[in-house]
């Protein structure tokens, strides 16, 4: 039921009494966190298969965004308290952050530069211009606004609506966990989608423009309530002040290092001579918090690679769920999904339990199982890579070259390998799996069917990755050299096939819309990329005569070699080889690293805002917020560093770097936290009251008898 509560004047509708201004504020705080997380779900993927950049760079330039994510609130905060306010700051915000959306998305276009139709950017500089443009703005939008949204909020709120105003922000944070849910699980079906003018390719002008649109929303909705907020006009930054209460600090002392001057109880006293007791206590309880978030960007370091590297190792396996195919990017779906469930399970049942058994499980505690519990997640992703890394083909490196024989024959093929004198046996319809050779050590290759032979020379200049097809004939043994050419496996969970012709007539070959075009006897077709997981209707047409079948249902991420037996009277005889094995890894196996870092953020993210507010002076929470938003910052920071120093060549072995550091950084900080001194920053205040009162007393003890004696008569 609707109705008006009145604020300084002014008359506030409202609604079961809950200020009707949330609504918007709430609708608005959905709509962004979509479109934030909506973007940065494909970003990674973007990065690598759009830019072409390869997964080092692809993490580094990710890592780069995120990190400026979490260094402009202090900007925002700044713009907010000390100019324009928060509703202007919002507003002007999102606007920047709006047009950085809309910029992203017109990056992703690939028809853009592509003049030659070939389904690639012929200026791909543009395309990379474009999107760094559209990331800054994001950036700039998305971490400016952070911290004004929930204060905003906050602000609509009368000083006697604190059970309102504290169900207010439940609902606020279910909010951003609805919009970051909802949008993983959506913007990675959309940028799966083909799309395009010209060429049909992967849909990132899809994916990256639903969350433009949902922005553009959620700042005309966040626009409309306008007329109803109450607005507070800034009243100066208390960081400002804070900073120059420590640069004062430090430079009267530097001035005074003489030891004739007497030292001081700290060294933050040394601003005594310019400001008040209360901000220098304040300040001291302030840093004292801060000292302990020294460790804490290593959590975050190995926290936000569930966007980057796991995002990665996600391409490598195999997303077949049954009736629904999971695409890599959205296994992140994974980490809300827990949290909506872990959040209410760890508060009901695992800390009672925990204090039932009498152990003193302090917030400090809850943050060291939380960093500990995160290292042991990247354990279990560094298992699950050894486990991927076994069923990865091996492509030659410089100066090697590997050849696979196919015999289309009707007898056992003799095949020796020259220069190297190597020998195999070929079976009729069977191939060889691709042999690695030294490329000196690989110049042709020696067929003998029988009593016949044939040379079949290899240019390994050219390619460094053959097939050679073979067969005996009556006119005499047919061979065909043909260069594969990859280096890796298929992108993007993709099947690549290609088609050998094993009639004696040349045929013209069409699968699921793709044409392969027409096939000379024993020719091989390059590969083309269709999607893994289904079947494709296949048109043979040798002649006059077309056959037309359905293919296999194909896995994720092989490559497969079809070979065209027999073609008649609608009659097509087909026989499938494996070139490279599929991805036989399930994303399944991701789940119980989601599971664990999971309950890692829980005790940690969760607990360390507890604490940190709980230790902080009132007019001091947004210093700590501030500081607590800096360690994702420099957690993803550290994440360029450690990648970048590294040179580690196995991803595993960077898995278990990162959990290493993390285990040695959670001892530091155990330590740290056993000689840590809980604090009440309420006492601590009471205290500086009292002292006040009684300095005001000694001071003007006529005026305050006055004063006492009016209060008492009240």
């Amino acid at each position: 039921m609707a109705a008006k509560s009145k604020s300084k004047g002014r008359s506030v509708p409202s609604c079961f009494g809950y200020p009707l201004s949330i609504a918007f504020i709430v609708v608005n705080e959905f709509c962004e966190r979509f479109s934030y997380y909506g973007m940065r779900a494909v970003l990674v993927l973007y990065f690598k298969y759009f830019l072409r950049w390869d997964d080092n760079f692809s993490t580094a330039i990710y890592h780069t965004f995120v990190a400026l994510c979490y260094l402009t609130p202090i900007l925002g905060a700044l713009i907010a308290d000390s100019w324009l306010g928060k509703f202007k700051t919002i507003v002007s915000l999102s606007i920047v952050y709006t047009i950085g959306q809309a910029v992203m998305a017109v990056s992703s276009i690939n028809d853009m530069t592509d003049h030659n139709r070939d389904g690639n950017p012929d200026n791909i500089a543009v395309h990379i211009a474009l999107s760094m443009t559209g990331l800054i703005l994001i950036a700039l939008g998305t971490g400016g606004i952070k911290p004004c949204i929930s204060a905003f909020g906050g602000d609509q709120f009368e000083d006697h609506q604190e059970k309102q105003r504290s169900r207010f922000f439940s609902i606020f944070y279910l909010s951003i966990n609805a919009g970051s849910l909802i949008s993983t699980v959506i913007t990675p079906i959309l940028r799966a989608q083909e799309c395009g003018i010209h060429s049909k390719q992967q849909c990132y002008p899809l994916a990256f423009g639903v969350p433009a649109a949902l922005m553009a929303v959620s700042l005309v909705v966040f626009i409309a309530g306008s007329g109803m907020y109450k607005k507070v006009q800034p009243q100066g930054n208390i960081m400002v002040r804070v900073f120059k209460c420590i640069g004062f600090a430090i430079k009267n002392r530097f001035r005074h290092r003489s030891k004739e001057y007497p030292k001081r109880e700290h060294w933050l006293d040394w601003a005594s001579e310019k400001y008040d007791k209360r901000l220098i206590a304040q300040t001291k309880m302030v840093l004292k918090v801060l000292f302990l978030y020294i460790p804490l960007p290593m959590f975050w370091a190995l926290f936000d690679q569930q966007g980057s590297r796991w995002t990665l190792q996600a391409t490598t396996m195999d997303g077949d769920f049954g009736a629904i195919q999971i695409q890599p990017d959205q296994m992140q779906t994974v980490n809300p999904i827990l949290i909506i469930i872990m959040v209410p399970v760890v508060d009901a049942v695992i800390y009672p339990l925990i204090q039932k058994c009498k152990i003193n499980f302090t917030p400090l505690r809850k943050i060291t199982v939380g960093m500990f519990l995160a290292g042991l997640a990247f354990v279990a992703a560094a298992l699950l890579q050894v486990q991927i890394d076994k069923t990865l083909p091996v492509f030659p490196a410089s100066g090697q070259a590997q050849v696979k024989i196919i015999n289309l024959g009707s007898s056992n093929a003799e095949v020796t390998f020259l220069p190297d004198l190597q020998n195999v046996t070929v079976l009729p319809m069977e191939s060889t799996d691709y042999r690695m050779f030294e490329t000196s050590q690989l110049k042709s290759v020696i067929v003998n069917f029988g009593s016949e032979n044939r040379s079949q020379s290899i240019d390994s200049a050219s390619s460094n990755t053959h097939t050679v097809t073979i067969k005996n004939t009556a006119a005499g043994i047919v061979s065909s050299l043909h260069s594969d050419n990859f280096t890796s496996k298929p992108e993007e969970g993709k099947t690549l096939i290609r088609f050998v012709n094993n009639l004696p007539q040349t045929v013209n070959i069409t699968m699921g819309g793709t044409a392969f075009g027409i096939l000379e006897e024993t020719s091989i077709s390059d590969y083309s990329p269709f999607a893994g997981g289904r079947t494709n209707e296949i048109v043979v047409t040798a002649g006059s005569t077309n056959c037309t079948t359905t293919s296999e249902a194909f896995g994720y991420g092989g490559a497969y070699t079809i070979i065209i037996n027999a073609c008649s009277q609608d009659v097509t005889q087909l026989r499938y080889i494996e070139d490279i094995q599929p991805n036989t890894v399930h994303m399944a196996w991701q789940i119980p690293q989601y599971f664990i870092l999971t309950c890692a953020e829980v005790v940690f993210s969760v607990t360390g805002l507890e604490f940190s507010y709980s230790q902080a002076p009132s007019n001091m929470k947004s210093v700590l917020q501030a500081g607590w938003l800096l360690t994702v910052a420099v957690g993803n920071i550290i994440v360029l560093i450690v990648a970048g120093a590294s040179k580690l060549s196995e991803q595993w072995a960077e898995y278990v770097l990162f959990a290493a550091l993390l285990f040695a950084v959670c001892i530091i900080f155990a330590v740290m936290a056993y000689f840590y001194t809980y604090t009440d920053p309420n006492e601590v205040e009471a205290q500086l009251d009292e002292e006040e009162k009684k300095k005001q007393i000694k001071q003007d003890p006529d005026s305050y008898g006055k004063e006492s004696e009016a209060v008492s008569r009240m």
